[in-house]
């Protein structure tokens, strides 16, 4: 099968298209013939690398156990391992290989779990394949936020693949929503149900006067200090991008003093978090914004197009 593998760290041109062995499921996986994927910010972490510290988990000098990248993916079943009962072969299916990645290819296995479920029917393969990584770790932190109706949230980097679906999410949990984006992005994110829209290049969101029951940074971006100047006493300060340890020393004190609590980490799905997100799309409550569209054999064009930061949602990568 061909797969984009990648046997250095570094640039996007390390990244090449290779013919390699078809995976076989074990007892508890799903072989799916993959239809398209994403490239989200854990493939361009592992594939440069960036922080050091995954080399750890991939190989101090090169990558050695992950070859092939890719987290996200929708496609096909094409067959299962004996203890499968919930899918069979042709079943369309979407979902998150997590860290065991392997989507950059034209099939790959994936435990049968809560990380696949089927296909929304009314979404095509490209906008399911959008869905995993934005949508559950922006449902995964509203929620440990304690999102609630008529708070108000603001979200810093609302035009990316997580603020895209945290604005969306947030406004179905009954919030108002402040995006914050470039000027290029403000129509976007009004389009997707944002009530208030600052321009970072102009104006800084701190200085507005506005308080918020929690502030989402998906970019760590939004500075500690600003966004503890923009949130209520005891609200959530969500922070899910790099540079945690960062805001994980400063909350210390904020934490201490009651002054804001700090949400971070790694998103993890749950059991019913895929449905939960499929029946809000079926029900054309929200949906994924899709940038740009490449085919497997411009992957690296792929990553260097998202590694400029001007990308729109997600950027999604067709196989077959």
């Amino acid at each position: 099968m061909k797969a984009a593998v990648y046997r250095r760290y570094g640039a996007p041109d390390v990244l090449r298209i290779e013919d390699v062995a078809r995976p076989v499921p074990g007892d508890n996986e799903i072989l799916v013939r993959i239809h398209a994927t994403t490239v989200c910010a854990g493939d361009v972490r592992f594939r440069k690398a960036d922080p050091f510290f995954l080399r750890f988990l991939n190989g101090l000098s090169r990558p050695r156990k992950i070859n092939i990248l890719g987290m996200e993916f929708s496609g096909q079943v094409e067959s299962a391992g004996r203890n499968v009962k919930r899918f069979a072969k042709s079943d369309a299916v979407f979902g998150s290989a997590g860290l065991k990645f392997g989507t950059y290819a034209e099939y790959a296995c994936v435990a049968d779990g809560p990380a696949i479920e089927a296909k929304p029917a009314s979404a095509s393969y490209e906008e399911a394949a959008a869905i995993p990584f934005g949508g559950i770790s922006a449902l995964h932190y509203l929620r440990r936020a304690n999102i609630r109706a008529g708070q108000n949230v603001l979200v810093y980097g609302a035009s990316g693949s997580v603020g895209t679906f945290a604005v969306q999410l947030a406004k179905h949990f009954g919030a108002r929503v402040t995006g914050v984006c470039s000027g290029a992005n403000l129509e976007l994110v009004k389009s997707l149900g944002a009530d208030e829209l600052v321009d970072y290049t102009k104006q800084d969101f701190s200085k507005a006067g506005r308080v918020y029951d929690i502030v989402f940074d998906t970019m760590g971006a939004s500075g500690f200090r600003r966004s503890l100047r923009s949130l209520k006493r005891g609200g959530f300060y969500v922070f899910a991008a790099s540079g945690l340890l960062t805001a994980t020393i400063g909350s210390a004190w904020a934490s201490l003093t009651g002054r804001a609590k700090l949400v971070g980490g790694m998103a993890r799905i749950k059991p019913g978090d895929l449905l939960f997100l499929m029946q809000l799309i079926e029900a054309g409550k929200i949906g994924a914004v899709i940038d740009r569209r490449y085919p497997l054999e411009q992957i690296a064009e792929a990553h260097r197009y998202v590694e400029t930061g001007r990308k729109k949602g997600n950027v999604v990568i067709t196989i077959g």
